[in-house]
């Protein structure tokens, strides 16, 4: 075997470059963290029982979190595609009150449901992308037929241009997030996803969150050089709900850190299928994802993705059926990719959107840039964090 390269710890970065605040450097860090070394000794790694991966000073702040077992029945777990609540792992962070890991709940092969859909529907007209932009009116929307044969015989052809899933970004669900104005507005929105909804209010229930509303999505869809800035997610005109992020494909990097930046972040990996829920003192606190990890064994599929939907579905079930040639692409663009997506809860019960200005309606709300950040593009873009 090769001697490991040697590797700096992120201690040692936190001491270095004054002029940098903590969360900066750690991020700057990992983006350039090297897999196979010592630079991700210190990731939380929640899969294993009280991350147990972890030898380094962020293992020490893991602990067991309670869930509302008797908040979600069985049979509406299983309708989501999602385990017993009584079977699911959960933990949390000592000094981050109100922060939920539960590392990958779904049942067996029904993940394959949630990416079809992220790629497949949710990319769809009539909701927002970022490459409404750079489509005439007179093109098709249809970002999955333009794609899945590129996709389907990707292998074949590498040196082929990036089919328009590929170049897919980011897609606003419900209440559109206005990237400009970093505001949510009545007058732009569209009917959220059932199904989502559904998986997101089981969710949230288990957490303790009975009552909760799916009214916004955020679907982000990053490349192995892709990057999420540092930022905070404050437009959501009620921070007493919870945000909950679902994470599918290759496993990433997640940092968070404090309601400052000079508070240094935890770093923990993001794995297929993880859920993560923020509330409480954590809703508002510094978040970002400096790294997507490729998979160590190549460019294969995490193993839980392995595993094929079932064929005979529970009565009632939102998820679908996915035939063999869908997760095909789908298989495919997962190979070098993952997606995640964030559901959040806008207005508190009985809250209507504050009146706009004429000049604030009039604003446009899909820009020609997005929050994500391909490290080697060689066309510079403008960063836009979320909120921050």
């Amino acid at each position: 075997m090769g001697k490991m390269a040697a590797a700096v710890s992120p201690v040692a970065i936190l001491a270095t470059e004054p002029g940098e605040d903590a969360f900066r450097k750690l991020f700057r860090f990992y983006r350039q963290s090297r897999p196979g070394t010592a630079d991700l000794g210190g990731v939380i790694d929640f899969s294993a029982a009280h991350g147990g991966r972890s030898t380094g000073p962020g293992a020490q702040k893991v602990v067991r979190s309670q869930l509302s077992v008797s908040s979600v029945s069985e049979q509406d777990a299983h309708r989501a595609g999602l385990k017993p609540v009584s079977k699911w792992q959960a933990y949390g962070l000592k000094g981050y009150p109100g922060f939920i890991f539960i590392p990958n709940p779904f049942l067996p092969g029904y993940q394959w449901h949630w990416v079809k859909q992220c790629l497949k529907l949710y990319s769809q007209k009539p909701n927002v992308c970022n490459l409404d932009k750079h489509m005439t009116k007179e093109e098709p929307r249809d970002l999955w037929e333009q794609s899945k044969e590129f996709l389907r015989y990707k292998e074949v052809n590498k040196r082929r241009p990036r089919s328009l899933l590929e170049k897919l970004r980011w897609v606003t669900l419900g209440y559109h997030y206005n990237w400009d104005s970093k505001k949510y507005s009545a007058d732009h929105y569209t009917p959220f996803p059932s199904d989502l909804a559904f998986l997101s209010e089981q969710v949230a229930a288990a957490c303790g969150f009975q009552g909760f509303r799916a009214e916004a999505g955020i679907l982000n869809y990053y490349r192995l050089d892709s990057t999420l800035g540092i930022h905070v997610d404050r437009s959501e005109l009620d921070h007493s709900r919870p945000l909950l992020s679902f994470s599918f494909g290759q496993s990433a990097i997640f940092l968070l850190g404090g309601l400052k930046r000079d508070e240094a972040p935890t770093a923990m990996f993001m794995h297929s299928g993880d859920i993560m829920v923020m509330s409480g003192s954590s809703r508002l606190l510094n978040h970002a994802v400096p790294r997507v990890l490729p998979n160590p064994e190549g460019e294969g599929l995490p193993h839980c993705l392995e595993t094929p939907l079932p064929a005979v579905l529970p009565h009632g079930a939102v998820v679908e059926p996915c035939s063999s040639e869908d997760w095909q692409v789908c298989a495919s663009y997962l190979r070098t990719a993952r997606v995640n997506m964030t559901v959040r809860q806008v207005l508190a019960t009985g809250q209507d959107f504050p009146l706009e200005p004429v000049e604030e309606q009039k604003r446009d709300v899909t820009p020609d840039f997005c929050h994500l950040d391909d490290q080697n593009s060689h066309v510079k873009r403008a960063r836009l964090n979320l909120d921050s």
